[in-house]
């Protein structure tokens, strides 16, 4: 009897080394047995918002990779953020993926995953306000965070220290909203992580970092605490997406160029957005919807080209708003280069036609090939991806371009290609201010 007893809680702890069969509430078993990860985030920039209908942001798009790698669909909920903690230990959601930190509130709530991304708490004003340049410059000054949020929790821990800051708690409202607000002078001083921060000084370039409020930390997804086989398979996730350049991508696309900032150049946009963009708005929109293709992103290329001046004439001797070459002008059957209508509908005909050449790829490699070859040829393009080939770099991926585009400078390269030389690093820029502007009109309300 005594052998049998044994050998019955044997098998039990066998199962449960092996399987986690043991848990009732093994969350990664109710993914797998569902088919389905449902993830809690928040509604932001950075991490979950619908741009026409289609989903983006950071952490979605981490989210999906997850789910890819666990062979499952996905599903996104935003309870709001004062919210999120309390969905996931309802059983809510699977996991909490909305950028972060560790902290020992938290802590003592859930259980946290690998660090995935550093980011800083900063103190974040309103160029020009002065008096604000160390940690001490905040006593007696009113700080506006939303309530318990790691900011929240750091401006406690400084006002237990001895320091007189006022805390204006805000319900809800996202970070991004308080960066607005202290961009128009509604408000003087907030916090934001430097991630936040660096996405969205583009959409208001008045706001900066007067100084940090922490040590480096990491951001972190979440789950139950005792989830620990979805922990390691979040972690084994991170590791691969790593290691693959998932990660890399993923980042690239929402943050490459936010650490390099112009400010005279954001302005600028911002000034022409407002100005010169509305003369030319209706006949942008009719003919970009003429080819599926998002407005926004054709006014970016146009403000690229001539910054919304009909008149532009480079020393090449491209002309108008899209900067047509005469041979390209003949082929869309543009007569008269500086009228801001045929240059339009020429513009955006042949940008239709190069897009038609890479229909095989993703569609978000796909807009940076095309832009690439409105820039300096498709032919240059081809050269470039028979470089990649013959590096063993994927041809069907813009990273490998941004490789092998500049060395077409280069005689060793471009004598041996079809289309020779050309001025590689050009187009690798072009394409990253094209995507900055196009991103900075999709985020700004009044376009």
């Amino acid at each position: 009897m005594i052998i049998k007893r044994a050998l019955f809680f044997l098998s039990i702890l066998l199962c449960a080394s092996i399987s986690g069969c043991y848990n009732p509430n093994d969350t990664l078993r109710k993914i797998e047995s569902r088919g389905e990860l449902i993830v809690i985030t928040d509604n932001s920039a950075h991490g979950f918002y619908l741009y026409r209908n289609r989903p983006m942001g950071f952490e979605y798009q981490l989210a999906k990779e997850f789910a890819d790698f666990l062979n499952v669909k996905l599903t996104v909920i935003t309870p709001g953020w004062n919210q999120m903690f309390d969905s996931l230990l309802r059983g809510d959601g699977d996991l909490i993926a909305s950028s972060l930190t560790k902290t020992a509130r938290r802590k003592a709530r859930v259980a946290f995953s690998d660090e995935y991304m550093p980011v800083q708490q900063m103190v974040v004003v309103r160029n020009g306000y002065p008096g604000i340049t160390k940690l001490s410059d905040l006593e007696g000054k009113t700080v506006h965070v939303r309530k318990n949020t790691s900011y929240h929790e750091r401006l406690v821990e400084l006002k237990k220290s001895g320091m007189n800051i006022q805390l204006a708690l805000h319900e809800n409202t996202p970070t991004e909203e308080l960066l607005r607000q202290v961009q128009s002078d509604e408000i003087t001083i907030t916090i934001a992580d430097s991630n936040v921060f660096r996405l969205n000084r583009r959409y208001y370039p008045d706001i900066r970092i007067a100084f940090p409020i922490s040590e480096p930390q990491s951001l972190c997804w979440a789950v139950k605490k005792n989830d620990t086989r979805l922990i390691k398979k979040i972690n084994k996730f991170l590791d691969t997406i790593k290691d693959n350049d998932t990660f890399a991508q993923i980042y690239n696309k929402y943050y490459a160029g936010t650490e390099r900032f112009d400010y005279v150049d954001i302005k600028k946009f911002h000034k022409n957005v407002k100005t010169r963009l509305p003369v030319y708005r209706q006949m942008i929109e009719e003919e970009a919807e003429k080819y599926n293709f998002d407005w926004r992103l054709v006014a970016a290329v146009i403000y690229q080209e001539s910054q919304f001046n009909p008149n532009a004439l480079s020393p090449t001797g491209v002309q108008g708003l899209m900067q047509l070459t005469m041979p390209t002008a003949d082929e869309m059957g543009v007569s008269d280069r500086f009228d801001p209508e045929e240059s339009i509908r020429g513009g955006i005909k042949y940008l239709h036609k190069l897009f038609s050449q890479f229909e095989d790829l993703p569609t978000d490699e796909r807009l940076k090939f095309t832009l690439g070859s409105y820039n300096v040829g498709y032919g240059h393009i081809k050269d470039a991806q028979n470089i990649a080939l013959e590096k063993g770099l994927d041809i069907n991926k813009w990273s490998s371009l941004e490789q092998t585009l500049p060395l077409l400078r280069n005689r060793e390269y471009h004598e041996k290609s079809d289309f020779g030389y050309a001025r590689g690093t050009e187009p690798v820029r072009y394409v990253k201010r094209v995507l900055k502007y196009y991103n900075i009109l999709k985020m700004t309300p009044e376009t």
